[in-house]
């Protein structure tokens, strides 16, 4: 019974073909278009304003260079917060809790502001391997304590998002199942545990929205160190 538990997090098939890509592009189907009215409804103007303050507060410490990021950034956020809370639904597939996906939306990125920093400004770049003022005989030490946690960020980003969503799920599934197994013996105690999984549920939901918030914020100052 327990290896069922991780079945929610394979990747389901059709007639032996994955469905991770419909998954993935589901998500930017359900956005509204904006119209070319003066006046849209308000979805669109939640949408909007909401996409804009986002930008504005996670830009406004880059200079220029980083607002050219700032639709890709956005788009992202917005990408992996409405994966995150589609995850929720009842029988769904959540694709930010494969580690393979995350990666692959974390390396390019990561590696993309190494590089930006290396060609604009290599010796800043290579500066953040050596802190100023730091001892002789410490500069081999540090240099590659720097060069490995420059190297693991990447994974970081995947595995924190990987981890928590599925630390979540799992947590919802057991309590789910543990008001299922109470209910017909002690109904008191299944209110209870059913009530703690409403509140779980909710408190998922803000850790959907706050871990895509974490990714692309961490990008954001990883950029920031390399402009």
């Amino acid at each position: 019974m327990m290896a069922s538990f991780f079945d929610q997090f394979s990747s389901p098939y059709l007639a032996g073909i994955p469905l991770i890509a419909i998954a993935i592009a589901l998500p930017w189907v359900l956005f509204p278009t904006p119209s070319s009215r003066w006046i849209n409804n308000r979805l669109i103007t939640i949408q909007v304003w909401l996409t804009g303050r986002f930008t504005n507060q996670l830009l406004s410490p880059l200079n220029i260079k980083g607002h050219k990021w700032a639709l890709l950034l956005a788009s992202l956020m917005v990408f992996i917060i409405t994966i995150n809370l589609l995850g929720l639904l009842p029988y769904t597939f959540t694709p930010t809790t494969q580690l393979s996906l995350n990666m692959g939306l974390a390396m390019p990125l990561w590696l993309a502001t190494v590089i930006i920093g290396m060609q604009d400004q290599p010796t800043i770049a290579l500066g953040h391997l050596l802190p100023e003022g730091t001892p002789v005989p410490l500069i081999p030490a540090l240099i590659i304590i720097e060069t490995i946690s420059l190297f693991i960020r990447p994974l970081a980003l995947g595995v924190r998002l990987t981890a928590n969503l599925t630390a979540g799920h799992l947590l919802i599934q057991l309590i789910a199942t543990a008001v299922f197994v109470l209910m017909p013996m002690m109904p008191t105690v299944a209110i209870l545990t059913a009530t703690v999984l409403f509140l779980l549920t909710l408190l998922e939901i803000a850790v959907a929205m706050i871990q895509a918030y974490v990714f692309v914020l961490l990008l954001s100052l990883y950029l920031q160190e390399n402009i």
